[in-house]
């Protein structure tokens, strides 16, 4: 499950596209917190702090509790930006979470077992048909991947959504019979260009 993570922001007297130009030249991210019942509040980041922790992964699945100027929140991350050229972050979404309140995020597949898949060993391939999952689930329950298996499938073998092992009181958004990964055959021009190459003549010597 997710752990929580701290981060140490400072409160924001301006808005506007200017403020915000003006707080990232002072090497901030501008960041607003939402939700909760209470009124959207404008903080600053440390940029360089904010950007690892984006590039670190699961950023989108953390739960964070921010300190603002001594009043702690506990948040997880709704959306960010980044800057198309510098890939820095330009600025993040904040949403307040309370205790019992759930919230729904996409959690990514990871896929195992190939080197024990006898699908895979006779040419097949493993098709990931749906990367990531959204479930609804209370914060800190958040698992950080779903890890799933394909050992002993066979090529035409496949798996649902029904073998992913939910954290409690978690809900999954799609049904439990949708497919999330498949042995598919090889590659039909594979197929093919054995076919043609065990068809093909075989080459003659020429007549002396």
């Amino acid at each position: 499950m997710t752990a929580v993570k701290q981060i140490e922001a400072s409160a924001r007297a301006q808005v506007g596209k200017g403020a915000a130009r003006a707080v990232r030249r002072q090497g901030l991210t501008p960041a607003v917190i939402y939700g909760g019942g209470a009124a959207p509040e404008a903080i600053a980041l440390d940029a360089n702090k904010t950007r690892l922790m984006i590039y670190g992964g699961h950023f989108l699945t953390t739960l964070f509790e921010i300190s603002v100027d001594g009043k702690t929140q506990r948040v997880i991350p709704r959306d960010y930006q980044l800057d198309p050229v510098k890939d820095f972050p330009i600025h993040v979404d904040f949403l307040r979470v309370a205790a019992g309140q759930t919230v729904t995020v996409e959690i990514p597949i990871h896929v195992v077992g190939q080197d024990a898949s006898p699908g895979v060993k006779n040419g097949g391939a493993v098709q990931i048909v749906e990367h990531a999952l959204e479930i609804t689930v209370e914060p800190e329950n958040i698992p950080e991947a779903f890890e799933v298996s394909v050992a002993g499938l066979e090529i035409g073998d496949s798996l649902e959504a029904s073998v992913i092992k939910l954290p409690k009181g978690a809900k999954l958004s799609v049904g439990s019979d949708a497919t999330i990964v498949t042995i598919v055959p090889p590659m039909a021009e594979e197929t093919e260009d054995a076919a043609e190459a065990a068809a093909a003549p075989a080459e003659t010597k020429p007549k002396a």
